[in-house]
């Protein structure tokens, strides 16, 4: 009765809430499940992040084991199917192309990719990776549109889950193709994407980031007209955002700032949004960069552009108001534009609060900088939690970071952090400070320990 009661428990699925059956890391032995619905250029910020996202996953396991292992505990332990094991069988699938059909691939790799994304899979991939970088790059190449989208997404966090220097040569002729040859919005973006995570983290050198940069900043002078994608809002902004992250692991960016800092403050008259918010970034990091440049070497850096003129003119764009931008574009734009404005002013980070408060109100939060041995400035509001790590971001060259590592990762941004070194090398010049451990689910930010200086993190250079 006990083996037959466990047998129907497994075979029904109630063990498994209706959530937890629909990822696609729940296939089994077959691709049967429907693929992960396709990640477009949306808002950044809509894709950052959920902790509650990761809590339900690691509950789902412990719920899974915990219920088998307690519905008879004095029989022979039935044996559970592991993320190892599942990734194992999606690999498999991957790599037997000739007995897969194109929609059993496009599962396979969305499967794949949710897996990998939710778990640090190095010590898995890292065997296979002789005959599984191929086998994705075949998908990319040979496959429809949702099969190459998949492929792609499946090779990006491949990369960021090795380190293996044999991504770039390999991969970047394709993703570059994709990008000027497709004529899908999504894959140009995924494409872009991928470009900058393939070059920093997969082998490219200092040369070949700099001809992406050249490349992306192409993109966004031409409008996306020099790869097809003429007024494309999203296919401008994700070359945006993969700018500031190339641009992030470059120590001297000096050859690369005047063209790019024109072509950033064109954008700012963007109709989209996202945008104009991407172009603040970078403009904001390029300032930052010559900042670096002037305290580490005691020269300044010829910024053929007036800063002055730079801040009244966005000033004068957060005064604007136009009814054809949603209001909560428009908050989201203002903020944006606040936080460079206080970076371009000040020659702070990005969400720096200049408001004060009083020095000896203990019950305030912020950062503690002192003003005229009276008040003290809120200072960086900006932080990252994971678990009990709290994360300061305070460079524009981090928050570039974060915002592609969130891209890419979603919710595996903490398991990636804590165990995956080419992540924690990306983010090591955060400033960090262990906090009491929260409950479950809980959340919180707290005050960071002072920074380490460090523009680099590089990952496989």
């Amino acid at each position: 009765m006990r083996d037959l009661r466990k047998k129907i428990l497994l075979e029904s699925g109630k063990t498994v809430s209706k959530k937890a059956r629909s990822r696609p890391d729940s296939l089994g032995a077959s691709p049967a499940a429907s693929p992960t619905p396709s990640r477009t250029a949306s808002r950044v910020t809509s894709r950052y992040a959920s902790e509650e996202e990761d809590a339900s996953e690691s509950d789902y396991e412990d719920s899974l084991t915990n219920s088998i292992a307690n519905s008879d505990e004095g029989d022979e332990p039935t044996v559970l199917t592991t993320w190892t094991e599942k990734l194992g069988d999606r690999i498999a699938e991957i790599l037997d192309r000739k007995r897969s059909s194109t929609k059993g691939r496009e599962t396979s790799l969305s499967a794949y990719t949710h897996i990998i994304r939710h778990h640090y899979a190095e010590e898995q991939l890292d065997p296979q990776l002789m005959e599984l970088i191929p086998a994705l790059l075949k998908c990319v190449r040979g496959g429809n549109a949702d099969e190459t989208l998949s492929a792609i997404k499946a090779l990006t966090m491949t990369t960021l889950s090795t380190e293996s220097d044999g991504f770039y040569d390999h991969a970047y002729p394709t993703l570059k193709g994709i990008c000027q040859d497709s004529g899908e919005e999504s894959l140009k973006v995924e494409a872009i994407e991928a470009m900058s995570i393939v070059t920093m983290c997969g082998g490219g050198s200092v040369t070949a980031a700099e001809d992406l940069l050249e490349f992306l900043v192409e993109i966004v002078e031409s409008d996306g007209h020099v790869i097809e994608a003429g007024d494309n809002g999203p296919v401008v902004a994700a070359a945006l955002r993969a700018w500031g992250f190339v641009a992030s692991n470059v120590d001297d960016l000096q050859s690369q700032s005047d063209q790019a800092l024109e072509a950033f403050t064109e954008q700012l008259d963007s109709t989209d949004v996202e945008v104009q918010v991407a172009a603040g970034m970078n403009i904001a990091l390029i300032f930052e960069a010559a900042r670096e440049y002037e305290e580490e070497t005691e020269e300044t850096m010829d910024l053929q552009y007036d800063q002055h003129r730079l801040i009244q003119r966005m000033t004068a764009l957060v005064r604007e108001s136009s009814k054809s931008v949603s209001k909560k574009d428009r908050k989201h734009l203002h903020a944006s534009f606040n936080s460079v404005l206080t970076s371009l002013e000040h020659g702070k980070g990005p969400g720096y609060s200049t408001a004060r408060r009083m020095a000896s109100n203990p019950h305030t939060g912020g950062n503690k900088m002192d003003f005229d041995g009276e008040y003290q400035e809120y200072g960086y509001r900006e932080k990252i939690r994971i678990h009990n790590i709290s994360m300061t971001v305070d460079t524009w060259s981090l928050s570039a970071r974060v915002e592609m590592l969130r891209s890419v990762l979603g919710a595996g941004l903490a398991v990636h952090y804590l165990e995956n070194p080419v992540v924690k090398d990306l983010l090591s010049s955060a400033q960090v400070e262990f906090v009491s451990a929260p409950k479950k689910g809980g959340r919180g930010d707290d005050t960071l320990s002072p920074k380490r200086k460090n523009r680099s993190g590089k990952a496989g250079w």
